[in-house]
């Protein structure tokens, strides 16, 4: 049975899509998340093209922002909603920093599909098989079907 978000994490969801739309228009990949912990929202978004950073990924840069913000004990608590699965790197990124839940919206399977024949392959390594071959739980929700998640990525990769 899939699983039911609750209104805020729809919320939440959207805020993560909603800041990959920002990011393509500011010309960057259409990648957004966002990690909430204890009532504290921060915010990532992708900086590969406006910072010639091939590790500027969305997640990346939020782990980093939240690692700067947040005691290990809120990262443990925390969910981080993204508008995309995470990539290999990314879930690295998550793992290390101890976030416990990830909700994604686009699967890495659907974003191949706008990929396909470009020069950005995706890396076919689902989330969930990453933080299979580590230590600890992470809970992962998603994919969550949302028309608006696949929208900010139509046209941008041909």
């Amino acid at each position: 049975m899939p699983h039911q978000l609750t209104p805020d994490e729809v919320t939440h969801l959207d805020h993560a899509i909603d800041l990959a739309a920002e990011s393509r228009a500011r010309g960057d990949h259409p990648f957004g998340a966002i990690l909430v912990a204890e009532g504290v929202v921060v915010e990532g978004w992708n900086t590969v093209l406006t910072e010639n950073d091939p590790t500027g990924h969305a997640e990346t840069n939020l782990v980093r922002r939240a690692s700067a913000r947040l005691t290990p004990a809120q990262l443990r608590s925390s969910t981080l909603y993204t508008s995309t699965e995470p990539c290999a790197m990314c879930a690295g990124a998550i793992y290390w920093a101890g976030v416990s839940r990830i909700v994604f919206a686009l699967a890495e399977s659907a974003l191949a599909e706008f990929t396909s024949g470009g020069d950005e392959p995706t890396l076919d390594l689902p989330c969930r098989e990453v933080f299979a071959r580590g230590g600890r739980v992470i809970e992962v929700i998603g994919p969550i079907p949302s028309a608006h998640a696949a929208e900010v990525h139509a046209g941008f990769w041909s």
